[in-house]
C-alpha cells in the first residue's frame, strides 16, 4: 500500500490540475459571450462560413465578437448579432461586410466605419451590409469563362495574317 500513496498523489493533483484549468477555460468562455460590450445587429444574404464567435474587425484590429446567428422567416436573410467590446463607438453610416481571413481560412466581419458623428446605439442595425463571397464559385466561372475564350491557334478576324509571307507588303 505504500508503494501506491506516491501514485495516488500524482492522480488527485492530475484531477485538481484538470479542474482548475476547466473552471478557467468556463470562465473566459463566459466573458467572451457577455463581454460586457453592447449587441448590434446586420442582415446579410449570405454569410458563407461565418462561424458564431467569429472576430468582428475594425481596420484590422479585432472589436469584437458574433455572438449569434439566425435565419429571418420572412426575408430568408442571415440575421448577425455582433457583441462590440466597451469604448468602441461605431458611427450609424458604417458599413458591414462579411470577409474571409484567408482562400484557407475562416471567415470574419469587417466593419467600415463612416463619417457621421452620430453612433450606434445597442442594438442597434447596420443600414448598409455586404455578403459573404463565395471564392468557390469566383473561381469556377473564371475556370469555365477561360475555357469559352476565343482560341489563341487562330487569330480573330482583325489579326489576321497572311499565311504566305512574301505576300506581306514591303
Amino acid at each position: 500500500m505504500l508503494r501506491r500513496v506516491p501514485e495516488l498523489t500524482a492522480g488527485f493533483a492530475v484531477i485538481v490540475v484538470a479542474a482548475l484549468f476547466l473552471a478557467y477555460a468556463l470562465r473566459g468562455a463566459g466573458e467572451l459571450n457577455t463581454g460586457g460590450g453592447y449587441p448590434l445587429q446586420a442582415q446579410f444574404g449570405s454569410i458563407g462560413g461565418l462561424a458564431v464567435g467569429a472576430d468582428v474587425k475594425i481596420g484590422g484590429v479585432v472589436v469584437g465578437h458574433v455572438s449569434s446567428e439566425a435565419l429571418n422567416p420572412t426575408t430568408y436573410a442571415a440575421m448577425v448579432k455582433l457583441a462590440i467590446n466597451k469604448g468602441i463607438q461605431v458611427p450609424d453610416d458604417s458599413s458591414a461586410s462579411v470577409t474571409s481571413d484567408s482562400l484557407l481560412g475562416g471567415s470574419y466581419v469587417a466593419i467600415s466605419p463612416g463619417g457621421s458623428n452620430t453612433m450606434l446605439k445597442p442594438d442597434a442595425s447596420f443600414q448598409v451590409t455586404q455578403s459573404a463571397v463565395n471564392i468557390e464559385d469566383l473561381l469556377g466561372k473564371f475556370i469555365f469563362s477561360m475555357g469559352n475564350g476565343p482560341s489563341k491557334a487562330q487569330p480573330s478576324a482583325g489579326n489576321a495574317q497572311p499565311s504566305n509571307p512574301a505576300a506581306l507588303p514591303q
